[in-house]
């Protein structure tokens, strides 16, 4: 029997950073939580930035998960929409790397490839499908239905992503050349 491992999935945004959580023993997943973390708009940057790493961080501490899964950030026209959501999503690393959990990051399309089985889908697409390969689960948003997806992406790929960390790591340390 495979052991049950607990996996993250963040979605993050400036206004709404999306999570979710699942339990994957083998091919098997579970719905744990999900939810949105908001930030107030009409509070400086730096105290959203604050209010998204509290929210993530009593997230974190409550259901204790064991890996983390963030969606990698696409560039927009809007350059300095991408900045703030480029903060927002160094947040999203920042806590679960704080808690000693290690951080895999997927394209959007990955994750859409993985669920839905398209790299290009709609929101709608991607809530049926979470709500197939986990019947049990509960969200309100297309952010915690974005993160759990991204949670699923994890559990399907978190072989060959502790792979790419541990060899990125070696590197790091001057192991591996």
């Amino acid at each position: 029997m495979t052991q049950a491992i607990r996996i993250i999935g963040i979605d993050p945004g400036l206004r709404r950073t999306g999570w979710g959580i699942v339990e994957s023993a083998g091919s098997r997943l579970s719905f744990v939580g999900a939810g949105t973390v908001h930030s107030d708009q009409k509070v400086t940057l730096a105290e959203r930035l604050n209010q998204l790493h509290q929210g993530l961080t009593s997230v974190i501490d409550e259901f204790q998960p064991a890996e983390a899964s963030v969606e990698a950030t696409f560039v927009n026209r809007d350059g300095a929409g991408t900045l703030k959501l480029g903060q927002a999503r160094g947040i999203a690393m920042l806590v679960p790397a704080q808690a000693g959990l290690p951080v895999a990051e997927y394209a959007p399309n990955q994750v859409k490839k993985t669920v839905v089985g398209a790299g290009h889908c709609d929101k709608q697409q991607i809530r049926t499908m979470v709500s197939v390969l986990l019947p049990k689960a509960v969200f309100e948003t297309d952010d915690a239905a974005d993160a759990l997806a991204i949670a699923i992406c994890h559990a399907h790929h978190r072989g060959s992503a502790a792979a790419r960390i541990a060899v990125s790591q070696k590197i790091a340390a001057g192991g591996a050349r």
